[in-house]
């Protein structure tokens, strides 16, 4: 499991390039060589002008945006049409474009590895994308093995992204919660479960599935990490 302190250190840095220094970092400690993280403030604006910060290496991004070869990356089509991450490797490039395109990629130690869609609760969308020059036997494995953590990853990279954003918003700095409100928030943010919640606090998991959805609503965000990771840079809860 990733240190809460090396995912808060993404929110200390102060320029993008601190910024992305700590990302690379932590994708390295799983084992993947290379990461490229690029987010849009909406679907609709052109994913050129996305901030995009990634270690891939410069000759292939000059060429995929040169070629513009988003429109044939399947991991692009995959994660505007998906919530869910795609592991990717020789099989998941149908057609001859798309096969020219992965071995342009794998010339350039980019076999196989994992995207994850990246949606915002004021309609942002974005992609992380984990790689490694790994054969896909060997990548595919360390994907699944690690996919709730670099899912976590994925939430602390995009919250902590946002103040490089052209058109950034900063976290609610006047949030309310009621008490049971911010000790199921407590509980959240030590990876309870809504019934292991009930279990501790004596009442239905119903009843704390009420108080998760107040205070995602009061957040704005869309997830229980989500509120967490807000929660935590605003000060509402420290973590242990």
């Amino acid at each position: 499991m990733v240190r809460l302190e090396k995912l808060l250190h993404l929110f200390d840095c102060n320029t993008p390039e601190a910024w992305s220094a700590t990302l690379f970092a932590i994708a390295r400690d799983y084992g993947f060589s290379h990461t490229l993280f690029g987010i849009v403030p909406s679907k609709t604006v052109p994913f050129e002008t996305a901030f995009l910060k990634s270690n891939y290496p410069g000759e292939w991004r000059a060429t995929y945006d040169n070629l513009q070869l988003h429109s044939v990356d399947p991991t692009v089509s995959h994660c505007l049409g998906s919530m869910l991450p795609i592991a990717w490797k020789a099989d998941t490039f149908k057609g001859r474009e798309q096969n020219e395109f992965y071995e342009q990629a794998c010339g350039y130690g980019l076999r196989s590895g994992i995207s994850y869609p990246v949606y915002g609760s004021s309609g942002e969308f974005g992609i992380l994308s984990f790689a490694t020059h790994y054969f896909e036997h060997d990548a595919n494995s360390k994907c699944f093995d690690a996919l709730a953590t670099l899912s976590l990853i994925r939430d602390y990279v995009f919250e902590s992204s946002k103040k490089f954003l052209q058109n950034a918003y900063p976290p609610p700095a006047h949030i309310k919660l009621t008490p049971r409100e911010l000790e199921c928030l407590q509980w959240v943010m030590g990876g309870k479960s809504s019934w292991e919640i009930s279990r501790i606090l004596r009442c239905s998991e119903a009843t704390i599935n009420f108080h998760v959805s107040n205070f995602k609503k009061k957040f704005n965000v869309q997830t229980r990490q989500q509120a967490v990771v807000r929660a935590i840079k605003v000060g509402l809860i420290i973590p242990s």
